[in-house]
């Protein structure tokens, strides 16, 4: 991965954005998921779950209470004061009461192997693919294939934002955001088509799901954030734009505080599972990409 280039995020950020994620997952794919554990070849004495740039750790809070039995949670960031607050905070009871264990690793999550996740039930990570190259992509799926590890990957952006009311400067900022997500090598809106085809040529059944924010009044603190970032990145990308953009978020702030403005920012989730012996155990339906091993 290139260390230049990966966001550091402030806790404050992840801590704003936590409720809107939570909302937005996808959990459609639980029932796919959690009927590939109940059948996994190997089944352990607990499920052994690596979470890819934990941040606060919001992964664990939201999925350790919708899975069942015994669990063991490997936090993987490379700051540690994240992962000091992740373990803190990661719940401690499964949804059937069992018990929840933590682990914390410091390091480059780009150098995952098979060996790395050696035994691991799910590797799972949020808002994650976007920021990777399409080789670090593809070296997660191999690292997955190679352990047989299924993986939920949540929370990925896909390019498309809308705002109400629109405005036509609106199109402009979204195109300049995206080329600035997929500067030097990353994948930006393009993660989860690239990461789909990599988890599909090693063997793995994949599928992906709406993962949408929607954002009103009641997640204002949010919104301005979220336009903040979004705009100061397009000018990033785009210097030229900065005048009409700041006359522009003035307006869009005054919106959002008079409770008019509303947000849709497009994410996708995606889960790969790793073929059965004998064939695939769960019908993925249309949205479904079967590889071949």
């Amino acid at each position: 991965m290139n260390t230049t280039e990966v966001p550091h995020y402030a806790p404050e950020w992840l801590e704003l954005r936590e409720g809107a994620d939570a909302a937005a997952r996808a959990p459609g794919l639980l029932g796919p998921l959690q009927h590939w554990l109940a059948g996994r070849e190997r089944p352990g004495p607990r499920l052994v779950i690596h979470d890819l740039g934990c941040g606060t750790g919001s992964m664990g809070r939201w999925l350790a209470p919708r899975l069942n039995g015994p669990q063991h949670w490997i936090l993987h960031d490379r700051d540690p004061a994240l992962l000091d607050l992740a373990a803190v905070r990661t719940p401690r009871a499964a949804g059937d009461g069992s018990p929840v264990t933590v682990a914390t690793r410091r390091g480059d999550i780009a150098r995952l192997t098979a060996k790395t996740l050696a035994g691991a039930s799910l590797l799972t990570a949020s808002a994650l693919l976007d920021v990777l190259t399409r080789e670090e992509v593809d070296g997660l799926a191999a690292a997955c294939e190679g352990a047989r590890c299924p993986a939920l990957l949540a929370l990925s952006v896909v390019g498309r934002v809308e705002l109400t009311p629109a405005e036509p400067m609106d199109a402009e900022i979204a195109y300049a955001f995206n080329a600035h997500q997929r500067r030097s090598g990353l994948l930006g809106p393009d993660a989860v088509t690239v990461a789909t085809g990599a988890f599909a040529r090693h063997g793995a059944t994949v599928r992906t799901d709406a993962s949408t924010w929607r954002l009103g009044p009641d997640e204002s603190a949010l919104t301005v954030e979220w336009l903040r970032g979004w705009v100061g990145a397009a000018c990033e990308h785009r210097p030229a734009l900065a005048r009409r953009a700041d006359t522009y978020l003035l307006r869009r702030l005054a919106q959002c505080a008079a409770g008019e403005l509303r947000v849709v920012v497009h994410h996708s989730d995606l889960l790969a599972l790793p073929r059965q012996t004998g064939g695939p155990s769960w019908a993925g339906g249309p949205s479904s990409t079967g590889g071949t091993s």
